[in-house]
């Protein structure tokens, strides 16, 4: 399949240039390529339409949760849609960024039922050094 990816990022719209953006380039600079919103999808194009693709393409989910996808999962937003998608695949991993499992467990059981990483224990660089080993295989 052309254009496959190692991962897709959902985040919350507002964590794009923030938490977002830091975890994709510290991905890329792993050599992991990374399906991410603010540089796969052109001025014009059909924003959910081409996240449809982006997650058709990729081989792993990544949900960067944060105070802001709290809020975005619970009102029901496009970062809402991703995640039912990626729930229904396979391997989906939560990054917990400024929140806790247990407030993702809250709006969101069947994601915080998921192995996955916090950056209160491990840094940034060190959560995607993991994500990258875990592509890898």
């Amino acid at each position: 399949m052309p254009d496959l990816r190692d991962v897709f990022l959902c985040h919350a719209w507002d964590d794009r240039q923030g938490a977002a953006k830091e975890l994709h380039d510290l991905l890329e600079a792993r050599g992991v390529k990374v399906w991410f919103s603010e540089k796969d999808i052109a001025l014009g194009e059909p924003f959910l339409r081409e996240i449809d693709r982006g997650l058709a393409k990729s081989r792993v989910g990544i949900v960067l949760v944060t105070p802001n996808f709290l809020k975005r999962i619970h009102g029901r937003s496009i970062a809402d849609k991703e995640l039912s998608v990626l729930l229904h695949g396979g391997k989906l991993v939560p990054v917990i960024h400024g929140t806790t499992f247990a407030e993702l467990n809250e709006e969101s059981p069947m994601l915080a039922s998921r192995n996955g990483l916090n950056t209160s224990e491990d840094s940034m660089a060190e959560v995607a050094t993991k994500l990258a080993d875990l592509v890898a295989i």
